[in-house]
């Protein structure tokens, strides 16, 4: 594998008790990981090739499935819309051991990688996640990817949020991290970013007009929105 080549990946942002005290799961990643050592992130990582055949129990919207396909890098996939869910869930629940899924059973034998979470008795539930950002690493780091931040609630969760004795080792210290007090943790900047852009969506986390888009190249650095359509004048700003 290409180790420089950028690759799709998933991040979810599980957000508890917004109303009142809102927090935010999150684990540390290991002292020797290639990418982010110890720093505190939120469960994710890349898509991986057996996602885009993993059928969904519930789609996401329309107007998000149009945000997700657009301004793609030429080599991603047809299929990412339904692979980025996929590998949202997927890394949730090996990360964590927290089910975002529906009760059902799979009309098909689960490609490997999806082993343990279809012993659970779900099939992945993408209804509730709701896409919020998206950043390409910059040129340098030993990993890059193209992540797109999924935001949902802990009660669309069909295991009990503070569970962790299925999660793998992948992180440490999973722990419900109260949004005020989050900064204070080791995070990576784009972490501290998307944070921001989640406060600032409280205490409605509904749909908005745009998606933020965070772009690195070489030769530039571009924030910019995903609109999932031709933006109109109102959109202008965001």
């Amino acid at each position: 594998m290409d180790k420089t080549a950028i690759r799709d990946a998933a991040t979810v942002i599980v957000l508890r008790d917004k109303a009142t005290e809102p927090k935010v799961l999150m684990g540390q990643r290991g002292s020797k990981a290639a990418f982010m050592p110890n720093k505190f992130v939120f469960p994710g990582g890349a898509v991986d090739a057996g996602d885009h055949a993993v059928s969904l129990a519930s789609s996401p919207t329309g107007l998000t499935a149009a945000r997700l396909a657009e301004d793609l890098r030429p080599e991603t996939a047809s299929t990412i819309t339904t692979a980025l869910f996929a590998a949202a869930i997927r890394e949730l629940w090996e990360e964590t051991g927290l089910v975002l899924g529906a009760k059902g059973d799979w009309e098909q034998p689960p490609v490997e990688d999806w082993h343990s979470y279809a012993k659970t008795g779900h099939k992945p539930h993408a209804e509730g996640l709701s896409f919020v950002f998206r950043a390409i690493t910059p040129p340098g780091r030993p990993r890059r990817f193209d992540a797109r931040f999924f935001l949902v609630d802990a009660e669309d969760l069909n295991s009990d949020p503070d569970d962790f004795s299925r999660a793998s080792d992948e992180l440490s210290h999973l722990q419900w991290v109260p949004l005020a007090n989050a900064r204070g943790f080791d995070l990576p900047f784009i972490t501290e970013v998307v944070l921001a852009e989640i406060q600032n969506r409280l205490p409605d986390t509904s749909q908005r007009q745009s998606v933020p888009f965070f772009y690195n190249t070489d030769e530039t650095e571009l924030f910019t929105r995903l609109h999932g359509r031709a933006p109109t004048k109102d959109d202008l700003g965001g």
